[in-house]
């Protein structure tokens, strides 16, 4: 039985993997004064989504090249590392974005609230799992409207290992008081698959244009119900809980109505 469910939120209840994406092409362009912005900096991004903080600044100043043009920049930026001169600009300018609420609502993903209902039909409890600052967290749920229907909230500050490890996860059910098996993880990344995975839990994998080529690159394709169209997610949620007490024994494969593949962890 599905007694929780449990949201990242980047990408999964909002688009904010986009604008993340735009933030570090645009601090690339900031700090190599070019005329546009950097989309190899974009693209380095999409290859570490749902990664830490750490890890994707560091990945995208590897991939790019920009360690020797970052170092000059941290006495600015009140920093001790390269990589988090980087953050610092990306951040800034990520911050500037989402200052707006009507930005956030504006790349809200349609299904967001449907999917919350669902949880609310079926009396499941709520929990949003992400590595981002909790300031961040609660200033686009809030601006979202949906803060009152999450009975917990975990973010970056509660947790000391990112996901693939599994750690925000077991916390979200410890919180919950829900056995993992008995919860289902929305995710769109291949560390959040794997860190939702490696806790035990049933996942829905969303494939957004952001993440779909890195999910299918990995084996967690056999092992996640996948999803490739927003407006199927809904439905395939609902099949989900419908199904799990039926094929919790057979792990076999099954196909919705709407063409949607996946398979039961």
């Amino acid at each position: 039985m599905i007694r929780a469910m449990i949201f990242d939120l980047d990408g999964v209840l909002v688009q904010t993997e986009k604008l993340k994406a735009r933030a570090y092409a645009l601090a690339v362009q900031q700090i190599r004064n070019l005329p546009e912005p950097d989309t190899q900096a974009s693209e380095a991004y999409r290859e570490v989504v749902g990664a830490q903080r750490e890890v994707t600044s560091r990945h995208v100043m590897d991939k790019l090249g920009l360690e020797g043009e970052l170092r000059p920049l941290m006495a600015q930026y009140g920093v001790s590392e390269p990589w988090q001169a980087l953050t610092a600009i990306r951040y800034q300018i990520y911050d500037k974005m989402i200052s707006d609420p009507e930005v956030i609502r504006d790349n809200q993903w349609p299904y967001t609230v449907d999917l919350l209902q669902v949880a609310k039909e079926t009396s499941c409890l709520t929990a949003l799992t992400t590595l981002s600052k909790r300031k961040d967290v609660l200033h686009v749920i809030r601006s979202l409207g949906i803060e009152p229907l999450l009975n917990v909230v975990l973010t970056a500050e509660d947790v000391s290992k990112g996901k693939p490890d599994p750690e925000i996860y077991l916390l979200a059910a410890e919180r919950l008081r829900v056995p993992p098996e008995e919860c289902l993880v929305l995710e769109d990344s291949v560390n959040g698959i794997k860190a939702a995975q490696s806790a035990g839990m049933n996942v829905v994998a969303i494939a957004t244009p952001f993440t779909n080529a890195s999910i299918h690159d990995h084996e967690i394709i056999k092992e996640a119900w996948i999803v490739h169209k927003p407006e199927k997610v809904t439905e395939v949620v609902r099949q989900r809980i419908k199904e799990h007490d039926r094929t919790a024994h057979r792990g076999e494969a099954v196909k919705n109505k709407g063409g949607e593949q996946w398979r039961l962890v």
